[in-house]
């Protein structure tokens, strides 16, 4: 498995390399103002790598679920707040259940140490990859307000 990406959008470019929706998606992290977007779905390559816009409360890491996708590349990036993010190795979990219309596999991992949360704050990006298991929208300490980008970019 390759670990996660993490770095800040002001260092995107860095990435374009990973290919063109990758760098589509990253281009659009870094050029608009994803402050006065509205929360929802923004295209930027049409089903190939659109953006989700999210508002929401972190909550504490019981009952939050893993997860994965099997057709996309997430790039995930904190425009305000801060949570922790839960990364793991796929093959070293369970599917509990995939939804193909969203692109969703639920997963368990019975073990999971302290040290696979990370710190993600205002200005972060993630690149998670399909084997990227991940468990994003943990409190840090207490629940707190996120605005978060979800950038979906097709494999």
């Amino acid at each position: 498995m390759k670990n996660p990406i993490i770095d800040t959008v002001a260092r995107a470019a860095d990435y374009h390399g990973l290919g063109h929706r990758i760098a589509a998606g990253l281009k659009f992290l870094a050029a608009e103002d994803l402050d006065s977007l509205q929360c929802g779905r923004h295209d930027i390559l049409g089903d190939e790598c659109y953006a989700l816009v999210e508002d929401y409360l972190t909550t504490p890491r019981h009952g939050r679920r893993w997860e994965a996708h099997r057709d996309h590349i997430d790039i995930q990036c904190v425009v305000s707040g801060r949570e922790l993010l839960g990364c793991a190795d796929l093959r070293q979990m369970q599917s509990t259940e995939y939804d193909p219309a969203r692109d969703m596999e639920f997963l368990e991992f019975p073990a999971s140490p302290d040290g696979r949360f990370r710190l993600i704050e205002a200005g972060t990006f993630v690149i998670l990859r399909p084997a990227n298991a991940h468990m994003p929208g943990v409190a840090v300490d207490e629940p707190e307000q996120v605005r978060k980008v979800v950038v979906k970019v097709l494999v």
